[in-house]
């Protein structure tokens, strides 16, 4: 294995980590929702281990996650359009957010989309 794919599976390993914490299960919880023992929920998320598609996707299924939330960071794309679509550190903030908080975010979020955009118009005036 190259140094760089142990970096990638490390990387995805502390992101289910954190995916897991958030959710408040257990190794033992999350391995028996998807039908893995703990010991290969460890292994994954220390690196050491890398789920197969389907692995991946039980996993993004019981912690609620997108496969992007996993690999935005590490699939790099000559393609603008997909650049920087989301900071990932405020992607890792918001995630550990509880819903109300993650309510307020949204909403100030909208408020300050609709300021700039009545900012936006005044200056064209």
């Amino acid at each position: 294995m190259t140094e760089n794919e142990k970096n990638l599976r490390k990387n995805i390993g502390k992101k289910i980590k954190l995916a897991r914490s958030k959710t408040n299960y257990t190794q033992e919880a999350l391995a028996e929702k998807i039908s893995l023992s703990p010991r290969y929920i460890s292994q994954l998320e220390r690196g050491i281990a890398f789920g197969s598609a389907s692995t991946i996707v039980g996993l993004c299924k019981a912690l609620n996650i997108s496969s992007d939330f996993l690999f935005n960071d590490l699939i790099e794309t000559s393609s603008s359009e997909f650049i920087n679509i989301i900071d990932n550190k405020f992607l890792e903030n918001y995630s550990q957010l509880n819903d109300y908080n993650k309510k307020v975010v949204n909403r100030l979020t909208s408020d300050l989309i609709k300021l700039q955009l009545e900012e936006n118009i005044e200056i064209k005036l």
